[in-house]
């Protein structure tokens, strides 16, 4: 699909595929350098077939984009006539993977080679599908790939796992300065800026792994009526928790100080081997964009409609809007009353505040696509109180199905310290009113509070994650005796 002018827009890709009806033939051709196919998973080295997206032409007609299966090596791994092929080169990460280029020369393909759920070509060339908007055929046609997207954001949780337990238990094992002049040094851990630097990763990655969980379960229970909200869904939560999972990994590399730089403790080899997640199967900020729109075009249904929210949690929106209280205690900020309020009080505002302004440059005269582009401050806030809000109301519907006990006691912590971490670390509280700088700066100081009641829950949190030891890195266990003489190690 990708092409080296054309990545995330899909649709302006160049290579074109042109039905010869008397052959019953596509022919796949690159028309210019930049439709040159880009970043192709096993191509440069080994793969004999691949699957090429391109423009249909049908009559002098283009019918948009369609996928077609075409051979590009025989048997013995030799490239067929009228093809070009060449290594995309050495990248920053991921280099175990042959990613390669692809140029064809009108090269033709049968025309059972169409991939045909959405729309066919008949042999006489005409074309066929059950879909008559362009628009909506599009999005059928690339609705498949959405596995990626949830592959792809469930992958990112499982990294920033890793990740966090290497470094947990490396500072549940290191020492450093002694509080006494003649007492033991301190566990990295016992500090309370190291726990600052760890332990609200540590929340994250929990709510995330739920919401992650929740989105891999709607995925495969998938209907045809819930296709936008999986692409909703996998949007929001693909560019936050990859975005997330590189915050991760630079945290942890750096709280595991020199040992970090070591590739057999694999942090700092995750970071370049999973930066590309920003990027690929849709470059994140283009994915915010578009759950921002998805909640404009329900806001702008809604009100021609005149019905209720219904669908990928909106329905808070069909009640009076959440008050919040001017002075916050502890007691109030760990209610999930007040998080859910003050989250559902986020989105339901800045999605007002983004029709409205969307409203504005259309009353000016622009395009809506102008428009919205123009509105694309708002439209990035918005799409993170979505996300945010919707990893919160995942995780609280599975901390209320848990047991009373001391596990539900921890996941009350982990969520607790995730809403204050997200008001901390978000201006959007501040810069739009939900909250006065003291109530902020009484948050700030209850971030404190709950490192130190998560600090002694931490190596069991690491430990319920189920890594088994040989993903993990000599850093979490005996790293003394890993980098003894006796070991061996150079």
């Amino acid at each position: 699909m990708t092409e080296l002018g054309h990545g995330s827009n899909v649709r302006g890709i160049e290579t074109v595929a042109t039905y010869d009806s008397k052959t019953g033939e596509f022919v796949i051709n690159t028309p210019c350098e930049s439709a040159q196919k880009y970043w192709i998973g096993g191509a440069a080295n080994h793969a004999t077939h691949t699957i090429v997206f391109a423009q249909l032409h049908i009559n002098g007609r283009n019918e948009g984009v369609h996928a077609f299966i075409a051979q590009i090596r025989d048997q013995d791994e030799n490239v067929l006539p009228n093809i070009h092929i060449a290594d995309c080169g050495h990248k920053i990460g991921l280099n175990g993977v042959d990613n390669g280029r692809i140029w064809f020369n009108n090269i033709r393909v049968p025309r059972e080679n169409l991939l045909n759920l959405v729309a066919d070509v008949l042999p006489d060339g005409k074309y066929v599908s059950m879909i008559d908007n362009p628009d909506q055929r599009f999005a059928a046609f690339l609705s498949p790939l959405t596995l990626g997207r949830v592959n792809i954001a469930v992958n990112a949780v499982y990294i920033s796992k890793v990740g966090l337990a290497i470094a947990v238990r490396y500072a549940l094992s290191r020492r450093a300065f002694s509080t006494t002049p003649d007492g033991p040094e301190m566990l990295l851990l016992d500090y309370p800026s190291h726990q600052r630097r760890l332990l609200p990763l540590l929340a994250k990655v929990c709510m995330m792994s739920s919401a992650s969980n929740f989105m891999k379960n709607m995925y495969v229970k998938r209907t045809p009526e819930i296709s936008k909200a999986i692409h909703v869904y996998s949007s929001a939560l693909k560019a936050t928790l990859t975005w997330q999972n590189m915050t991760t990994l630079q945290e942890c590399r750096e709280a595991c100080g020199g040992q970090g730089l070591k590739t057999e403790n694999r942090v700092g080899i995750f970071k370049a081997e999973f930066d590309v997640q920003s990027t690929f199967e849709g470059d994140n900020n283009v994915l915010l964009q578009q759950v921002s729109k998805a909640l404009y075009a329900e806001f702008l249904t809604t009100q021609r409609k005149k019905k209720s929210f219904k669908g990928l949690g909106l329905e808070h929106l069909n009640g009076p809007c959440p008050v919040i209280p001017h002075s916050l205690t502890s007691v109030i900020l760990r209610s999930s009353k007040f998080q859910m309020d003050l989250f559902c009080l986020r989105e339901r505002d800045l999605l007002k505040q983004f029709a409205e302004e969307v409203a504005r440059h259309l009353a000016q005269g622009e395009s809506r696509e102008r428009a919205l582009m123009l509105s694309y401050q708002i439209a990035e806030d918005l799409a993170r109180a979505f996300t945010e809000r919707t990893i919160l109301q995942i995780f609280l519907e599975d901390e209320m199905n848990a047991p009373a006990g001391s596990l539900k006691d921890v996941l009350v912590l982990l969520r607790s310290m995730y809403v204050m971490v997200c008001i901390d670390e978000s201006a959007s509280f501040l810069r739009y009113g939900y909250l006065s700088r003291d109530n902020v700066t009484t948050v700030r100081k209850e971030v404190m509070i709950l490192c130190s009641e998560l600090r002694p829950h931490a190596l069991a949190i690491v430990g319920s994650f189920g890594i088994p030891d040989a993903f993990l890195s000599p850093l979490a266990f005996d790293w003394i005796e890993a980098n003894a003489l006796s070991s061996g190690s150079e």
